[in-house]
């Protein structure tokens, strides 16, 4: 079986592919909360936050497969298992049922909270050892701090 060699000491990999299999994790299951909610939203407001949280999807989604691939390009096994995703999340537990609208976007607004201040954290761990995989988690949060601000801006 061919292994992938890092470039990176193995002191530094190891800082960098737990930032990767964190920022997978949180990815991986902040897109399936955001679908969690895209199918259950309801009220006045229906459709434009039914919209907005596919964005949230396709974002998470696209972000998943850089990051994953980026693990994969250091040799990293990169891990999106349920259970995996089920015990390392930072999200808190998603709304059941019917979700009012201002509860979907609350609900949004504190998963993207919580993956954004632990992206923040990824993104301070990989500057010196990696500064490639810094500046994609870079992109991941500034992507993820617009989001975060259009749903804050939501329920104004």
């Amino acid at each position: 079986m061919y292994v992938v060699k890092s470039p990176l000491s193995d002191e530094n990999l190891k800082t960098v592919s737990e930032a990767l299999q964190g920022a997978l994790v949180d990815l991986v299951d902040l897109s399936l909360v955001a679908k969690q909610i895209h199918w259950n939203v309801v009220g006045q407001r229906f459709r434009s936050v039914h919209l907005q949280l596919d964005e949230v999807v396709a974002l998470a989604r696209t972000h998943t497969d850089i990051v994953a691939e980026r693990a994969a390009a250091l040799g990293v096994s990169p891990d999106g298992r349920a259970a995996t995703v089920a015990v390392g999340s930072g999200i808190g537990v998603t709304p059941e049922g019917w979700v009012d609208d201002t509860a979907a976007v609350s609900a949004m607004v504190d998963a993207l909270g919580a993956v954004i201040a632990r992206m923040r954290e990824r993104v301070d761990a990989t500057g010196e050892p990696d500064p490639v995989s810094q500046d994609l988690l870079i992109a991941v949060t500034g992507d993820l701090e617009k989001q975060h601000w259009m749903f804050q801006a939501e329920n104004g």
